[in-house]
């Protein structure tokens, strides 16, 4: 028998993180006192918990935005309002919050930012958690570059639009990041978020807090394969050019289920723009 969220529940998740607990714990003391899995994890969702409890030790400078990135999909909506076009809803999932967009980018403008990326592309790196740099990391195979918020109108007008599509602020956005799978290239399963148990987390939420949520953009279509796949819920989102997926995480912990990777491209090439939203404005 499935497990009713109650308002009392929600009210004692209010009160333990008004109290200084972390997500990890109250899930946890949840899932103690007899709570599934699956009711525990939606509960921490209705509240949607701000993520003040993985900020940077010490106080942040920067002030966190409330919530977490989300399009208004209370009406269930076909289409959605992103200021200068209407973003097409495919498919949407609660827990883990995943959103298929179609409609993001038109063939233009997906070509333009690949011919703006193609001559700066480089070898794609990972963040470095025990430091709080970059490092090659064999997982990921591509090669990529990024964009500086705002560098042109192109991308410019992109982030207007994620803005208004995710009611996100465009100042909590990293720059937007280019990549190129070719055959065989891929990005093994990970998660976006940082570490809170890494050494360099705290140099890396000291620009702008925790990442909360992630939009893929498929600029092109590959001949076979290039898929974004999520395991732990046995979804693959088809590369199609000008769709996107959007995925949020309230806590850096895998109970949110947001473990995804690129399958390797099997015929043809990939291109695709990740934009990683942050908790606050980052720097």
């Amino acid at each position: 028998m499935s497990q009713i969220v109650t308002p009392e529940l929600q009210d004692w998740i209010r009160e333990q993180t008004a109290a200084g607990q972390p997500p990890t714990a109250l899930l946890a003391s949840m899932l103690a006192a007899g709570w599934s899995d699956e009711a525990a994890q939606q509960a921490l969702n209705a509240v949607r918990l701000p993520v003040a409890a993985v900020q940077a030790p010490g106080g942040a400078a920067f002030a966190p935005a409330e919530g977490l990135p989300e399009p208004d999909l209370s009406a269930s909506p076909l289409y959605v309002d992103a200021g200068d076009r209407q973003v097409h809803v495919l498919a949407s999932l609660t827990h883990p919050r995943v959103v298929v967009f179609g409609n993001l980018l038109d063939d233009a403008e997906c070509q333009m930012l690949i011919d703006a990326a193609a001559p700066r592309m480089a070898r794609s790196l990972t963040v470095a958690s025990k430091t709080g740099g970059e490092e090659v990391n064999d997982d990921r195979t591509s090669s990529g570059m990024f964009f500086s918020r705002g560098e042109n109108e192109a991308v410019a007008r992109l982030e207007r639009r994620i803005a208004r599509l995710l009611r996100w602020p465009e100042e909590n956005g990293e720059g937007l990041q280019v990549l190129r799978y070719g055959v065989g290239a891929e990005y093994k399963p990970h998660y976006d978020y940082f570490d809170p148990a890494e050494p360099g987390t705290p140099r890396i939420l000291a620009r702008g807090g925790q990442r909360v949520a992630t939009l893929v953009i498929y600029l092109n279509e590959p001949e076979q394969g290039g898929g974004t796949t999520f395991p732990d819920i046995g979804l693959e989102v088809a590369p199609k050019r000008g769709n996107a997926v959007f995925f949020a995480y309230g806590q850096p912990d895998p109970s949110s289920r947001t473990l995804h990777g690129g399958a390797p491209v099997q015929r043809g090439e990939k291109w695709i723009a990740t934009k990683w939203l942050r908790q606050g404005r980052f720097a």
